[in-house]
């Protein structure tokens, strides 16, 4: 769990990233999740989008990748979304230090 300080920082972290994961019409499908399993053996921290035409908003979407990948939700606002998860396979200088 995230504190208000750390999603702060995650969030300023976020501004400069593109969008990784999409999320269509279909809503967050198989494919979504293991896109994200997979972005997420790189990197800590993806930016998603969600899709006009897709009926769920960044929110719904954002939940529930979060729960398929046990991620962390740290932000959601218009069609865009944040996730953090901790990883600790990549090198440590390249990892993402939270403050406590």
């Amino acid at each position: 769990m995230l504190t208000s300080k750390q999603r702060a920082y995650l969030r300023g972290l976020a501004n400069s990233l593109e969008p990784v994961l999409i999320v269509g019409k279909e809503g967050v499908t198989e494919n979504v999740v293991r896109e994200a399993e997979n972005a997420f053996h790189t990197r800590e921290l993806l930016k998603g989008r969600v899709l006009e035409t897709a009926l769920m908003t960044a929110r719904e979407a954002c939940d529930a990748i979060a729960a398929a990948t046990r991620a962390d939700g740290v932000q959601a606002i218009g069609s865009k979304f944040v996730l953090y998860r901790k990883n600790t396979d990549i090198p440590e200088e390249k990892r993402i230090k939270l403050i406590k």
